[in-house]
């Protein structure tokens, strides 16, 4: 079947290929074109399943209308519910969005982003791996509107929109100590980003203020492990360890292998033990007792990523580097026991 042109709509319309051109452009008020005319137009391209061809499009205005979007795995409930809200915005705003994921790998990260500077995207949003600075660098060279979420570069001079990691570590660890554990473990994975460090400094300034902390009660999960492996090294942990009454779980999927850990364990949650983990999950919502967590801004934190780069690409010779932090919710539900 032949690809239908805006000559054919013209035709049919009775109008020039200019005036096509204006309308499908969104510049038929600003070239005083009738609402009659406009409305016309639109229709008969709707109904002859015209499809807009992008490069031509991005020739004339210099804009894919496309923004790269680069997570860590589209997968987890955390980036998915992001990635929702960041491409329900972008539409509104006649935007696309490319996903990727780049499971925490520096070379998948480099090859994600040269595939997306290929296909012309017209900026970037990206939750870094811990070695893809050089890769920000390089964007930053070439102009592109970037900004960071979840995660950021400290010294990078780069707009990032995060949660406070270390304010919400902080009072999780506080709550804790006020219901009276004495013996607080935190789950952490070896990534050495900044958002997982930060969750370690709150957790371990709290403690250390309570003079409570113990280096032993930190255990770091190496982050390519698979869940079998979490939950073997959780089981092992926590019976090296049994004077542990509460831990605080870094991220959702360490959650969840605790609870698979603490059911092999018998474990009886919350008398024998008591958690908080960082990001929802739905398991969390649906499990006897439901499970207590720092829950991220995460509507918040899609709709100013959006806004900042927005800014970026339309502004590119003013635009302000913008570092946002918002605050994460302790969610309080069943998993907690006092023990006061």
């Amino acid at each position: 079947m032949r690809k239908v042109t805006i000559k054919d709509i013209a035709i049919q319309a009775q109008v020039s290929i200019s005036t096509v051109s204006f309308v499908l452009n969104n510049k038929g008020p600003q070239m005083a074109i009738s609402k009659v005319k406009i409305e016309k137009v639109k229709e008969i391209a709707k109904n002859l399943g015209y499809i807009p061809n992008m490069i031509a499009s991005s020739l004339r205005t210099g804009k894919t209308k496309s923004i790269g979007l680069i997570v860590e795995d589209i997968s987890n409930q955390f980036f998915s519910e992001l990635a929702k809200v960041i491409e329900d915005q972008a539409r509104i705003l006649g935007y696309k969005i490319f996903y990727c994921s780049t499971n925490n790998d520096d070379v998948r990260t480099n090859e994600l982003i040269q595939s997306l500077l290929q296909a012309n995207v017209d900026g970037f949003i990206i939750t870094p791996t811990a070695g893809s600075e050089k890769n920000i660098d390089h964007l930053i060279q070439l102009n592109k509107p970037v900004v960071l979420i979840d995660r950021y570069f400290p010294h990078k001079n780069v707009s990032y929109v995060v949660m406070d990691n270390y304010e919400a570590a902080t009072e999780a660890a506080n709550l804790l100590i006020s219901k009276g554990f004495k013996d607080i473990a935190l789950v952490n994975n070896t990534s050495g980003m900044i958002q997982m460090q930060l969750r370690e400094k709150g957790y371990m300034d709290a403690l250390k203020k309570a003079a409570i902390y113990k280096e032993a009660l930190v255990l770091h999960l190496p982050f390519q492990s698979t869940e079998q492996q979490r939950i073997e090294e959780l089981v092992s942990f926590f019976k090296k360890y049994p004077e542990i009454d509460a831990v605080i779980f870094s991220a959702n999927y360490m959650g969840l292998a605790g609870l698979q850990a603490f059911k092999q364990m018998k474990y009886i949650l919350p008398k024998d033990i008591s958690i908080i983990s960082f990001d929802d999950h739905a398991s969390f919502r649906l499990h006897t007792p439901t499970i207590s967590i720092i829950e991220q801004p995460i509507e918040s934190l899609a709709i100013k990523v959006v806004e900042i780069l927005m800014d970026q690409i339309n502004n590119q010779k003013e635009f302000k580097v913008q570092k946002i932090m918002q605050k994460g919710k302790l969610i309080l539900r069943e998993s907690i026991f006092s023990n006061n």
